[in-house]
C-alpha cells in the first residue's frame, strides 16, 4: 500500500533539504563523474585541499583496509581525507596469495568467526562488491592418507561450503585417485590416493586495494599517495589532525580532522609511537614468501592446496603462470622491503617438489616476492599460531587504530574502525553501507562480457584483449580505450611484456595514481612477476608512456629507469642470500623512488 501523497512529499523535500546540505558541507554522496581519477591535476587540487579544509576522518595507510575505511566513512556522508606514505597497496596488500578467501585451514585452528565472516565477504565481492576483480576459482585438495582423512576434510569443506552459503561456488565433489590426476596430471601418482574439489576465490590484490580507493575518491573522499605522515597534531588532550609531507616535493602542511585512524598494518606500532599516545596492542610481522613459474611447468586444469608439516601450500593459477606459496617466518628487519632469501626459496621448491611429477628448479622462477602479514602479537613464538582475527582500538580521544585481519574482510574491519572513530566525530554516524556499494567497475560488468566482441570491434582490438581488460578494469574500460583515440599505437602491446597494452600504462598514469615507473611494473600490472626480466627490459618504454602524462623530462626518465632497475637488481642478489640479515642488507640498499622521512617535519 503506497503513503498518502503528503507523507510522500515531506520524505521526498526532506531528502532534497538533505543533499543540498551535504552538497554544502563539500561531501560528494552521488555519482559525480571524473572525481574517481587520481592524475596530476587531481593530486594538486587534494593538496590544496588537505591543508585547507576540515576533515571528519582522516585515514592513515592505502592499503587494503584504509582504502575500504576510507570508503566506508566517504558512503555514510563524512567527509574523508586518506593519506598513503608510498603507493596504494604498496606493502602487504600487493604481495599476498592471491586469493578472496575464507580461510579453509582456519577452521583447524577453530577460528570459526573468522572463517564465517570471511566466507560470507567473498560471497559479496564475487556476487555484486567486485565481479570484476574478483574470480571463483576450482581446487584439488590431494588426499594422502586412506580412511581417515577424507570424512575429515570433507567435514570441514562441508562446513565451509554452508558457512559461504555456496551460492556462487559448486559444492565440493569428491574424486577417486584417477580422477583426482585427471584434473591434476603433473601430481605424483604416489603422492595421492584420492582427491576433493573445491572451490575458493582469485583476485589481483593490487587492482583491488587501487580500486577500492578510487571507490572512495568517487564518493569524495580526498585520496593522496606519496603523502607521509611526519608528526600529529594535539588540541588539549586529544589528536586533532596530522603533520603531512609530500614525498615527491618535500612540500609540508597539517591536515585537520575530528579523528584520525591508524590502519598503517605492520607500521602500526610505528605510527602508533608517532603520535605519543601508548597503544592497546602490538603488531607482529610475518614474513610471507611466494615464487612464479611459468604455466607450461606443471600440468593442471585446477588449483592445488598441498599439506606441509606446519601449514599448507598453494599453487594459483595465475594467467600463464602459477604462484605458489606461502612461507610463514618471523620477521624484525626492513618493513617497507622484505626480502626473501635463498632458504625461501629452496623451502618452496623442497615442498612443492614432493608432490609434482616433473620437478621445478631455480631456472623455472620467473618472479619472487615476499610480503608481511600484521599479525596481533601474542604469546607463542610460532607467527603460523598467532590470531588472524583483527583488533580496533580508540587509543585516545580522536585517534582509532586498526590492525591484524585477513585481506578478505578489509570491508568488516573499515565499518568496524569507523564505528570506533565515531565517537570523535559531531554529529550523528549513519550506519556503514558498502555491502550495498559496488566497486568502480562493478556496474555493466556482466552485459560488457556479453559484448565483448561489439567492445573489440570498436576500438579495434581483439576480443580477447577485451575479456583481459574487463577482468582488470571491468566496465571502466571504454576509460581505458579512449585515451588510444588518435594514438593507435597505444593500443599495440608493451614490447617486452605482451601481455599488457600501452594504453594501460599511460591510464594509470593518467587515472589511477601512478607516479612512478615502480608503481606501474609491481602494482597497477603484475610485470615485475609474471616476466624472467622482472620488468627491467620494458622499464623505459613503460616511463616514456608515463613521461607525457606527468610531464617527466629525459633526466627524469634516466632517473625513473636507473631506480627501478637497481632495485630489481637488489632484489635478485638478495634472493641468492642464505639468511635475512644478509638478504635484508641488500634489498635496503636499494635507492627509493620516494623520498623516506628521517626526522619529524617541525
Amino acid at each position: 500500500m503506497r503513503r498518502p501523497l503528503r507523507t510522500r512529499c515531506q520524505t521526498k523535500l526532506r531528502q532534497t533539504i538533505r543533499r543540498q546540505t551535504i552538497r554544502r558541507q563539500g561531501v560528494r554522496v552521488a555519482k559525480e563523474p571524473g572525481h574517481e581519477r587520481l592524475g596530476p591535476r587531481q593530486r594538486d587540487e587534494a593538496w590544496r585541499r588537505l591543508g585547507a579544509e576540515q576533515f571528519d576522518l582522516i585515514v592513515i595507510g592505502g592499503g587494503v583496509v584504509g582504502a575500504g575505511t576510507a570508503l566506508d566513512a566517504a558512503t555514510r556522508g563524512l567527509r574523508v581525507a586518506l593519506v598513503e606514505a608510498r603507493d596504494f597497496a604498496s606493502g602487504t596488500s600487493s604481495r599476498s596469495s592471491k586469493m578472496f578467501h575464507g580461510g579453509l585451514r582456519y577452521l583447524e585452528q577453530l577460528e570459526f568467526g573468522l572463517v564465517a565472516e570471511a566466507l560470507h565477504e567473498r560471497e559479496l565481492a564475487m556476487s555484486r562488491l567486485a565481479p570484476h576483480l574478483v574470480k571463483p576459482l576450482q581446487f584439488l585438495f590431494p588426499l594422502q592418507h586412506r580412511l581417515w582423512e577424507r570424512p575429515y576434510i570433507a567435514a570441514g569443506i562441508m562446513l565451509y561450503d554452508r558457512m559461504g552459503g555456496a551460492k556462487s561456488v559448486p559444492a565440493q565433489k569428491h574424486l577417486t585417485r584417477a580422477g583426482a590426476l585427471r584434473m591434476a596430471p603433473g601430481l605424483k601418482r604416489s603422492a595421492l590416493v584420492g582427491g576433493i574439489r573445491y572451490y575458493d576465490t582469485v583476485v589481483d590484490d593490487a587492482r583491488h586495494t587501487m580500486t577500492v580507493a578510487r571507490t572512495a575518491a568517487h564518493y569524495g573522499t580526498v585520496v593522496r599517495t606519496s603523502t607521509q605522515v611526519a608528526g600529529f597534531l594535539h588540541e588539549a588532550d586529544r589528536v586533532s589532525g596530522v603533520r603531512v609531507r609530500d614525498s615527491e616535493t618535500g612540500e609540508a602542511t597539517d591536515v585537520r580532522g575530528h579523528a584520525v585512524v591508524n590502519a598503517t598494518g605492520v607500521w602500526t606500532d610505528e605510527i602508533q609511537s608517532l603520535s605519543g599516545e601508548r597503544g592497546r596492542f602490538r603488531v607482529r610481522a610475518s614474513k610471507g614468501v611466494h615464487i612464479v613459474v611459468p604455466r607450461d611447468r606443471i600440468v593442471s586444469e585446477s588449483a592445488i592446496i598441498l599439506r606441509t608439516e606446519t601449514s599448507v601450500l598453494f599453487i594459483i593459477p595465475w594467467g600463464r603462470h602459477w604462484i605458489i606459496g606461502t612461507t610463514d617466518t618471523d620477521w624484525n628487519l626492513d618493513l617497507a622491503h622484505p626480502a626473501a632469501t635463498h632458504a625461501d626459496i629452496d623451502y618452496l621448491l623442497h615442498h612443492v617438489n614432493k608432490a609434482l611429477v616433473t620437478p621445478l628448479t631455480p631456472d623455472d622462477i620467473e618472479g619472487v616476492y615476499a610480503g608481511l602479514r600484521p599479525l596481533l602479537a601474542g604469546e607463542s613464538d610460532e607467527t603460523s599460531k598467532l590470531s588472524r582475527e583483527h583488533a580496533v582500538a580508540r587509543v585516545a580521544p580522536g585517534l582509532v587504530a586498526i590492525a591484524g585481519g585477513k585481506y578478505t574482510t578489509y570491508r568488516v574491519m573499515g565499518a568496524d574502525a569507523v564505528d570506533e572513530a565515531a565517537e570523535d566525530i559531531p554529529g550523528r554516524v549513519a550506519e556503514s553501507v558498502t555491502d550495498k556499494v559496488p566497486l568502480l567497475g562493478a556496474d555493466g560488468y556482466f552485459a560488457l562480457v556479453n559484448q565483448a566482441q561489439h567492445v573489440a570491434d570498436r576500438y579495434g582490438v581483439h576480443p580477447y584483449r577485451v575479456r583481459h581488460l574487463l577482468d582488470r578494469y571491468g566496465s571502466l574500460i571504454h576509460d581505458v580505450l579512449s585515451l588510444a583515440e588518435g594514438r593507435s599505437e597505444l593500443l599495440g602491446p608493451i614490447d617486452a611484456a605482451p601481455n599488457y597494452l600501452q594504453v594501460e600504462v599511460v591510464y594509470a598514469a593518467d587515472s589511477e595514481g601512478a607516479l612512478h615507473v615502480e608503481d606501474v611494473l609491481a602494482r597497477r600490472t603484475r610485470i615485475s612477476i609474471e616476466y624472467a626480466h622482472r620488468g627491467v627490459d620494458c622499464a623505459r618504454q613503460t616511463a616514456g608512456l608515463m613521461a607525457g602524462v606527468l610531464g617527466w623530462d629525459q633526466a627524469t626518465i634516466d632517473r625513473e629507469v636507473e631506480n627501478y632497475c637497481a632495485r630489481v637488481e637488489a632484489e635478485v642478489r638478495s634472493q641468492e642470500q642464505p639468511d635475512d640479515a644478509s638478504a635484508d642488507g641488500l634489498r635496503a640498499a636499494a635507492p627509493e623512488a620516494r623520498a623516506e622521512i628521517l626526522e619529524p617535519v617541525e
